[in-house]
């Protein structure tokens, strides 16, 4: 009996012997998957509550050290979608929108995964502009049946911007000099250590015209707006709520309440159980408390070097 339980005995430190083992190590606790909480309200029929807050970014958050514990805006966003999707209970969704907007392929898949769950759920969806709602977070409020805004809300600045950092003026003051050997006279566009040509200018000009145009046909789609009217609005220009509501690029100026009941009357149901999804150990006591992570508040991608296109107002 002894021997048999020397045996086992050897057998369970047999890899730490040999070196073959792994111990992993969490310095940082994992992302847990999102909870549903009550926020407000009652009855069966729910109506969810998605903050979109920050520059749009793809950008997965991470901490000063480097390491990264939060998923980026477009997963977190899909991921709370794909939790309402399985709720047969959840009638409507509000967007509490609160950003200047950001990259353009970001924005845009926030807008693409809003507009497909709308068409997959026929869940009504409202989006609600709190402080600033301009440039892509407009363009991912698109995606929405209904846009309201704060009576103080910044929105608008519908266009494209291309931000390219130029270091040639530091290069020669420093006495550094870059040597560019490529396979074609346009490989090195966009390069941050010489001028930019007039044909590359042309070049970059036909993209954000492509950009920009992608941008008013959605406007012209989702508001049935004439081309030419958006084209009007879409100069870059910012707007009060009043004015953006004047001019049909939102529909509605209230507060978050308000949004709440728009979706109620678009679902068709009289009252409603405030949710959102949290992660296990944060907690929202009301509507206003909003979850601010780390990888909202940050500029992702847009601050690493090299040249971007944004839907962005960064006055």
């Amino acid at each position: 009996m002894q021997g048999a339980k020397r045996i086992v005995l050897l057998a369970a430190f047999l890899p730490l012997l040999s070196g073959c083992f792994v111990i992993k190590v969490n310095l940082l606790p994992e992302a847990q998957p999102l909870e549903e909480q009550v926020i407000s309200g009652e009855g069966r029929d729910k109506i969810a509550l998605v903050d979109i807050t920050g520059v749009i970014t793809t950008e997965e958050g991470g901490t000063a050290l480097g390491a990264t514990k939060e998923p980026g805006m477009v997963a977190v966003l899909r991921e709370q979608l794909d939790r309402a999707r399985s709720d047969k209970n959840v009638k409507a969704l509000v967007l509490r929108i609160n950003s200047p907007g950001g990259g353009v392929t970001a924005s845009d898949m926030l807008y693409h995964e809003i507009r497909k769950f709308r068409n997959e759920t026929g869940v009504k969806v409202v989006a609600h502009f709190t402080d600033t709602g301009a440039s892509g977070a407009y363009y991912t409020a698109l995606a929405a049946e209904r846009i309201t805004a704060q009576p103080t809300t910044i929105t608008g600045s519908i266009g494209v911007t291309m931000l390219r950092v130029d270091a040639t003026g530091l290069m020669q003051k420093i006495g550094i000099q870059a040597l560019e050997i490529s396979s074609g006279p346009e490989k090195g566009m966009g390069s941050p250590f010489r001028a930019v040509t007039p044909e590359e200018k042309k070049i970059f000009q036909s993209m954000i015209d492509d950009l920009y145009g992608r941008f008013v046909g959605l406007i012209v789609a989702e508001r049935k707006l004439a081309p030419e009217r958006v084209r009007q609005l879409a100069d870059g220009r910012i707007y009060t709520s009043s004015e953006a509501k004047d001019a049909g690029l939102i529909d509605g100026i209230g507060y978050l309440e308000d949004a709440f009941s728009q979706a109620r009357n678009l679902a068709g149901i009289d009252r409603a159980t405030i949710v959102t999804y949290l992660r296990p150990g944060e907690y929202r006591p009301n509507i206003y408390s909003l979850n601010m992570s780390l990888f909202n508040v940050n500029l992702g991608e847009l601050a690493k070097p090299g040249m971007k296109f944004t839907y962005l107002w960064l006055p």
